[in-house]
């Protein structure tokens, strides 16, 4: 959405009402997540799983292995195929979309995604961290970019829809108890490198003379947990459709550098394992990529090296910083920005005054449903303890309801690269790329003073506790 028309519509005197929540896609990605969390459970609950309905390809190497796999899975993907058809035709229905338009669009973009989902689940691949919602980008760009497709293709090109669901669904992955069980250091310095680093990349790309939101969706790119934080803040401020690429592609650029950087220098420094996991926990922007990098140090312990410790303590330092500390602050920063954005950016760009009600109406309600679905899953997983989350919940209820989620952003990522031109944000110039780079250096320093310098002595001795 332009500048213009976001500033128009902070000020439009008339609001939604109650229609809202069945006209709007904010509403209905609410109610689609919330109603898999609440189905995932009652399957947990009764001692069953919808995973026979989450479905995707596992990890292969060769054709004669990934065709057996296929062959064996057929039913399921016609079966989960036809859910996502109902569900989102149904949806798509209330919000505008034709259904006869819609359909043959998302036929389309469910064979491309299982075909990425494919790709990204090749071992070499996934030797890289090609992961699926990347490799769905770059396909969507290529055939925008040099091949083109037909104008009534459009219709399923949902990309805000399918964001917003997977962040929903993303909440229910993140429950509450896990911050608990994460501890106050990791906490702690997951919280002061989340901070300092998304101040440094939006200020620095404000001084540059970016726009606020792409400065926005940036900053939470680095501080946070890379793709996932940058798709949700551009929902959350409504940034322009060309800022995600930008700011996925910085972020896979880094995690793919630092994936064998970080462990080096880790062994050149002989930091013990425990220690330069929370490095990789606090300096990585992809949580594939990081657990990568920390299961490879890891595995470099041991007296042939002199790196003390084992690897389960830098896999479990890397999971408290990373996929716990700093993965919590997607939900905040969203939150925080989308009022400033709403009070402020729109405001001064319109040149008027917001109405108190149009901060209600212009709220990404998504970012509601992401909290509603954490407090849900805290409130079933509260009685667990670490071992039997990890044992029990977690492939019984949460593991589903990730594959899901990476279904949606797989949907997700492919519309925008179908609906993205490479010159839109080529032509943003080196501004954000060396916004990122100095946040980036700032938080792989900072992250190592934390690291092995103010809470060395806990990551190198109690990080599996």
């Amino acid at each position: 959405m332009s500048e213009a028309i976001a500033a128009k519509d902070s000020v439009s005197p008339a609001s939604p009402g109650w229609r809202e929540l069945w006209s709007k896609e904010d509403w209905w990605a609410v109610w689609l997540g919330l109603g898999v969390v609440i189905v995932a459970y009652l399957f947990f609950a009764g001692g069953s799983t919808i995973s026979w309905l989450a479905v995707a390809p596992a990890k292969w190497s060769t054709f004669s292995q990934l065709g057996a796999q296929l062959s064996a899975d057929a039913g399921r993907y016609v079966v989960q195929f036809l859910v996502f058809l109902a569900v989102l035709s149904f949806a798509a229905t209330f919000i505008g979309q034709k259904p006869k338009e819609f359909i043959p669009s998302f036929i389309f973009v469910y064979v491309l995604s299982l075909i990425v989902f494919v790709a990204g689940n090749w071992d070499q691949a996934n030797r890289y961290n090609l992961e699926p919602p990347l490799l769905a980008l770059v396909l969507g760009l290529v055939i925008s970019n040099f091949i083109g497709l037909p104008k009534w293709l459009d219709a399923a090109f949902r990309v805000e829809f399918y964001v917003k669901l997977g962040i929903v669904l993303l909440g229910a992955t993140l429950p509450f108890t896990l911050i608990v069980w994460a501890g106050p250091v990791a906490i702690l310095q997951a919280s002061i490198v989340s901070i300092i680093t998304f101040l440094v990349i939006f200020f620095v790309g404000r001084r540059f003379g970016l726009d606020h939101r792409l400065a926005a969706v940036l900053g939470a790119g680095g501080a946070v947990c890379g793709v996932s934080a940058a798709i949700a803040v551009a929902g959350a401020v409504r940034a322009k459709k060309e800022y995600s690429p930008i700011a996925i592609s910085l972020v896979v650029l880094w995690a793919i550098v630092l994936i064998f950087a970080l462990p080096l220098i880790s062994r050149a420094l002989h930091l013990p394992a425990g220690v330069g996991g929370a490095w990789i926990g606090t300096s990585e922007f992809a949580d594939a990529a990081g657990l990568a990098a920390a299961q490879t140090y890891g595995n470099l312990a041991g007296p042939q090296t002199g790196i003390t410790g084992t690897a389960d303590q830098a896999l479990a330092a890397y999971t408290l910083i990373k996929v716990i500390g700093r993965d919590m602050w997607i939900g905040i920063w969203s939150f925080i920005l989308a009022v400033i954005a709403v009070t402020r950016w729109e405001k001064q760009e319109a040149g008027g005054k917001v109405q108190a009600a149009q901060i209600w109406w212009r709220f990404p309600k998504f970012i509601i449903g992401f909290l509603i679905a954490s407090v849900l899953t805290t409130l079933i997983v509260h009685a667990y303890t670490l071992g039997d989350y990890n044992k029990l919940v977690k492939p019984g209820l949460i593991a589903p309801i990730t594959a899901l989620r990476t279904w949606a952003f797989t949907f997700s990522f492919l519309s925008i690269g179908l609906t993205t031109r490479v010159k839109d944000f080529v032509s943003t110039g080196s501004k954000p790329f060396l916004a990122f780079a100095i946040g980036a250096i700032i938080n792989i320093v900072l992250g190592f003073v934390l690291s092995a310098i103010v809470f060395g002595n806990y990551w190198s001795s109690t990080a599996t506790h």
